[in-house]
């Protein structure tokens, strides 16, 4: 009898129809494969389980959350080279669980059953959230945001680093080797530049998260600032920072929705990060909500990750992972169907920036800092959850890598009726960066909104 590794691969590439890129140790020790590689742990029979009534990607997650497989090893290593045996076949966790139900794969099947053991479906890991509906209410987009962000302060600040701040990074300043918090500051100041924003301008900040943005739009540039968030929990942590920095008669911290934001006009409005929880349906409800909340010439800075075009769009599905363990509700669109959207609710788009490569870094860093502090990241979350944010960004800074998805900064304006955009010529150096933290502010590019 074949121990249990070599019996598991062999029964693996059997279904897959190819090697696999990476060695396998089963629970009884055995280990199978090519050496050198990183090594996939199945720690039990219970993954196999997993996998096998939820073939594809959320049965793999479901194991992955619950400690029941696992890797050791590089762990970008061992993703990339997994994913690439599944996008060189054009595969998705859809196309692996049809091969699993295949006539020519009954046998591997049968014989995967026999070897997983007792034949009851695992419980899901307690991290796990019952499936959305993707209606985008406020009381769904709410429930979804605090599953996401209300976790802990504490976690994110280990996670994230003193800037607090949870979007991509610019990393013009020093390249690679230039700090987290730098790049992140210089990524906001970026932000205040192409919104052209001035002392006494009023911005909104939907989706304010921990207050990073909306406290340096106020310091550096001297903004009359409103940040909004469904999370309770970030706009505590936000109105103390406020507090904290003396900026309260200049910046407001609300718990609020977007489309409950009433006290327009304002001269500038950042979203960053947030368009991705918004949702295809109701995206022209939010962009349309935006236009309407900005004074004639007024800008807006659109930050979101933005998913490749298909060839039938009607066939796009969300991430089962992302949506049972990370970002419950969130689509992602291209980016030529956002700049569309912006341009139906009336919007000249002025310019997009991709920032692909910046997110990659960014993530990378995000995810040393979580192995960093492994064993505190679990107590401060749980094990689970803390194995969730590692998969969730290491996967993710890979696919930024692959060009499997993006993330762009899409500046648009609301241009009267004459013309008269208020834009300078040829805006692409954004003006003077600010100057170090609590220095004078600098005159924005361009002429005044």
């Amino acid at each position: 009898m074949p121990d249990a590794a070599l019996r598991l691969a062999t029964l693996l590439e059997q279904l897959m129809g190819s090697p696999l890129p990476v060695r396998l140790r089963a629970w009884d020790g055995s280990e199978s494969g090519p050496p050198g590689t990183p090594v996939l742990v199945v720690r039990n029979r219970r993954a196999l389980r997993r996998l096998l009534f939820k073939p594809g990607e959320l049965g793999l997650a479901r194991a992955w959350v619950s400690g029941d497989l696992t890797v050791e090893g590089d762990l970008y290593t061992a993703l990339d080279l997994l994913a690439g045996m599944v996008w060189e076949r054009g595969d998705d966790a859809r196309g692996i669980a049809r091969r699993l139900r295949a006539p020519e794969a009954r046998s591997a099947v049968r014989d995967l059953v026999k070897l997983a053991g007792l034949p009851l479906p695992p419980r899901p890991p307690a991290e796990e959230v019952r499936r959305p509906s993707h209606l985008h209410t406020r009381r769904t987009d709410r429930r979804a945001i605090s599953h996401h962000y209300d976790v802990g302060n504490d976690f994110y600040e280990l996670v994230l680093g003193p800037s607090m701040v949870y979007s991509c990074a610019y990393w013009p300043a020093g390249g690679p080797e230039a700090t987290l918090e730098r790049a992140q500051r210089d990524k906001l100041d970026l932000v205040c530049r192409k919104l052209g924003l001035q002392p006494g301008r009023r911005l909104l900040d939907v989706g304010c998260g921990w207050g990073s943005m909306a406290l340096h739009a106020a310091r550096e540039h001297g903004a009359q600032v409103v940040g909004v968030t469904l999370s309770q929990e970030q706009a505590a942590y936000a109105r103390k920072r406020v507090a904290d920095e003396g900026l309260t008669d200049q910046v407001e911290i609300r718990v609020q929705d977007y489309r409950d934001v009433t006290d327009g006009p304002y001269d500038a409005i950042s979203s960053i990060g947030m368009a991705e929880h918004v949702g295809a349906a109701r995206y022209l409800e939010y962009a349309r909500d935006l236009y309407a909340l900005l004074r004639p010439g007024g800008r807006l800075l659109n930050h979101q990750i933005a998913r490749r075009p298909q060839a039938d769009e009607s066939a796009y599905r969300v991430d089962e992972f992302i949506d049972a363990y990370v970002f419950p509700d969130g689509e992602l669109a291209p980016v030529g169907t956002t700049v569309t959207q912006l341009e139906r609710a009336g919007f000249e788009v002025r310019d997009v920036e991709s920032l692909r490569e910046h997110y990659a870094l960014t993530l990378r860093r995000w995810v040393a800092n979580l192995e960093a502090n492994w064993e505190e990241a679990q107590r401060l979350t749980s094990p689970g959850r803390a194995r969730v944010w590692r998969l969730y960004m290491a996967a993710s800074a890979l696919s930024f890598e692959r060009n499997r998805i993006g993330v762009n900064q899409v500046l648009a304006v609301k241009t009267p009726a004459s013309g008269a955009s208020g834009m300078p010529l040829r805006p692409r150096t954004w003006g003077t960066p600010a100057a170090p933290a609590h220095g004078p502010a600098e005159q924005a590019d361009g002429p005044a909104l």
